[in-house]
């Protein structure tokens, strides 16, 4: 898989910028795959930055109660989507060498033109919730209304699949 996708990168020339996204839905395997991926270029000495998504979710009390659905929440308020494109999607493209940037949903509308090539991790909803703890589990009703409305709304506008320049199965 980390193969595949590293056959798939250009060669990139001193100054060279070029940014891989690892999209995916919660639980498929991004970070995973994004440090492998980086541990890989490390030992051949290539240079390489990466970004987590997450690292840029707002406020607590910007995304829960606020009056909208919590699906809505999640998808539209989890992360200040226009701040991050206006921020650091720009910054990233002064980046030279390969820039990864990892996380849920992004090849949403906002994002997805900063991309130079985008790894869609494939994984079924049943696997991906089975990776989560045991006490996180028994919270089916924040998944049924939060996440994966959510997912479904990403998959049914997006259609991320189809967009990606990749669909790597995730590893059970």
């Amino acid at each position: 898989m980390v193969e595949e996708i590293l056959r798939r990168l250009p060669s990139l020339n001193e100054g060279d910028r070029f940014i891989l996204g690892i999209d995916g839905l919660s639980r498929s395997g991004k970070t995973t795959l994004t440090e492998k991926i980086q541990n890989k270029l490390q030992k051949a000495s290539l240079p390489v930055v990466t970004y987590h998504i997450d690292d840029y979710v707002v406020e607590r009390e910007k995304r829960y109660h606020t009056g909208y659905e919590p699906w809505y929440e999640y998808y539209f308020l989890q992360w200040d989507v226009q701040a991050l494109k206006g921020e650091l999607f720009k910054a990233l493209e002064k980046e030279s060498g390969l820039v990864i940037l990892e996380g849920v949903f992004l090849q949403r509308e906002e994002w997805r033109g900063f991309f130079d090539f985008v790894v869609y991790l494939q994984c079924s909803r049943e696997l991906r919730f089975s990776r989560e703890g045991e006490g996180t589990r028994k919270k089916i009703t924040k998944f049924k209304e939060r996440y994966w409305k959510a997912e479904d709304y990403y998959i049914a506008t997006v259609d991320p699949e189809r967009q990606a320049d990749l669909i790597v199965k995730s590893p059970s």
